[in-house]
């Protein structure tokens, strides 16, 4: 595959993952997300991708919207690959009130049997 096809994919695989938060879309989220994956959130805390779903599916973590403002910094070495997202997020998060944050996501990839997948996500502010 040409890189250009291999950076769709992996914007493409962002856009699902944005979308899926603000749906509550678990079975999406479980399937671009290794079950390994981790998220680093601006505080430096370390949400395992079970932790952070369930917080999803609860609500305690309610995300109302993702306004996409930029992509940048995509990088892709052999099966491995990262990309930095800064999103307007409108969400409401342990209860802290209705907020709209720019937040950016460092997000890394692995290809597993021709597929990307999220492993790793960085957030913070921006």
């Amino acid at each position: 595959m040409t890189e250009l096809t291999e950076r769709k994919k992996l914007i493409d695989l962002y856009h699902m993952e944005t979308q899926a938060v603000v749906d509550k879309d678990i079975s999406t989220l479980n399937k671009i997300l290794a079950p390994s994956m981790e998220l680093k959130l601006t505080t430096g805390y370390v949400m395992s991708k079970i932790k952070w779903i369930d917080q999803i599916q609860n609500e305690e973590m309610k995300y109302y919207s993702s306004i996409e403002e930029n992509i940048k910094d995509i990088k892709i070495n052999d099966n491995r690959a990262s990309l930095v997202g800064q999103n307007q997020v409108k969400g409401n998060f342990w209860n802290n009130g209705i907020k709209t944050m720019p937040l950016q996501a460092k997000v890394h990839f692995v290809k597993d049997n021709d597929n990307w997948i999220i492993t790793k996500q960085e957030i913070s502010t921006y």
